[in-house]
């Protein structure tokens, strides 16, 4: 892997650690149901992987839109150990950081 000269002085500013830049990627929950309209338990299992298959692996994962709580809830658990932070937001709340597993 090669680095810019501009990231390699970062890294010698933060103390020479090299720290692994990770993607944002915001998840609309209202998207994995979209087809239908409306959240089906019995659909939970397909939510569940796009929710997965979107996230990746190591990044920090948004959560936003309109949904169910046993959604969320099902998604931010299969999230963990998958994403490096999970963050919910809405107009109410703004940003929630539900988990940060970053070291920095």
């Amino acid at each position: 892997m090669f680095i810019s000269i501009s990231e390699h002085m970062e890294n010698i500013r933060t103390g020479g650690r090299f720290v692994m830049p990770t993607s944002e990627i915001t998840i609309d929950v209202s998207t994995l149901y979209a087809a239908t309209g409306t959240a089906k338990l019995a659909d939970l299992p397909n939510y569940v992987a796009e929710a997965k298959k979107q996230a990746g692996e190591g990044n920090a994962v948004k959560l936003t839109g309109p949904g169910p709580v046993w959604l969320y809830l099902k998604i931010a658990h299969a999230l963990h150990g998958k994403a490096l932070k999970l963050i919910y937001d809405s107009p109410a709340t703004g940003e929630v950081v539900i988990f940060d597993h970053d070291p920095h």
